[in-house]
């Protein structure tokens, strides 16, 4: 598979899927607190896409040797890494959670996630949540027309480990349209100057999971998709889909609550 680069057209159509896929963020946001499930929040989330005209593109999703997701967006929480499946345990207090959702409209894919802090929450945890917030930001703010997809990775990794934290391998960013995942593979570790440069109408995901601990990560039961951290420290994600503009980037899973981005990106 290569490389698809979007017209206008396309890229119009992104801006919409990927709007209406944050638009389901913050209508869940209010709900998240001590005592709801994940469950619930899939419920919530199921009904917010079928008001838009939307669908899940997790619910049903099968790629070569896993079994059909069951769910219409992933929940991940404390030391799950990625694709948490919802089921009946409440969220409780000090919890943190991660909520995965992808939307597809008129054939065009929207994806994006947000970190959710559940009632107070520990120092440490909050500390992980917006430091991996400002990591995908290190590596949104570096996309444009000429730059490699090492540099981003490279400044995602530096951030990260410079402040204490582990980048997860196994799991990258990807290239997103009319497909969920197609290239390129968006590493967020690496050394500047390698892998594909980036050019105008490229869209691709970057969402970096950033572990409290060592970067290893593990299969949790047989559910054939929970990946969970192997030293049972907590992991963060934060994930927007961006395009390559012809003078740098635009990010297409911004919506009224999309949280705004940090200091240092108006700054740079």
């Amino acid at each position: 598979m290569s490389i698809t680069y979007k017209d206008e057209a396309g890229i119009q159509g992104m801006r919409v899927a990927g709007k209406l896929a944050a638009e389901v963020l913050d209508y869940i946001t209010p709900h998240i607190k001590p005592g709801i499930t994940t469950k619930e929040i899939d419920r919530l989330a199921a009904e917010c896409m079928a008001r838009q005209g939307t669908t899940s593109a997790t619910l049903g999703y099968q790629p070569a040797g896993y079994p059909p997701y069951p769910a219409s967006l992933c929940t991940s929480v404390n030391h799950v890494v990625c694709h948490g499946i919802p089921n009946e345990k409440p969220l409780k207090k000090g919890d943190i959670v991660n909520v995965d959702v992808t939307v597809i409209k008129d054939g065009w894919f929207g994806d994006t996630s947000r970190m959710f802090l559940v009632g107070e929450v520990s120092i440490a945890a909050k500390r992980l949540c917006a430091l991996t917030y400002d990591a995908m930001w290190q590596g949104i703010m570096r996309v444009k027309p000429g730059v490699h997809l090492g540099d981003i990775g490279f400044a995602i990794q530096r951030f990260a480990e410079s402040n204490g934290f582990s980048v997860v391998r196994e799991f990258c960013g990807h290239g997103i349209g009319r497909v969920f995942h197609e290239e390129p593979q968006v590493l967020h570790y690496g050394k500047p100057g390698t892998l594909e440069e980036l050019k105008p109408g490229m869209t691709f995901t970057i969402e970096p999971m950033i572990n409290a601990g060592r970067r290893d990560v593990k299969e949790f039961g047989n559910d054939g998709w929970t990946i969970v951290t192997k030293d049972h420290s907590l992991s963060a994600q934060w994930e927007h889909t961006v395009l390559v503009t012809e003078s740098g980037y635009e990010v297409l899973t911004l919506s009224a609550g999309s949280p705004p981005p940090p200091p240092f990106v108006n700054a740079g």
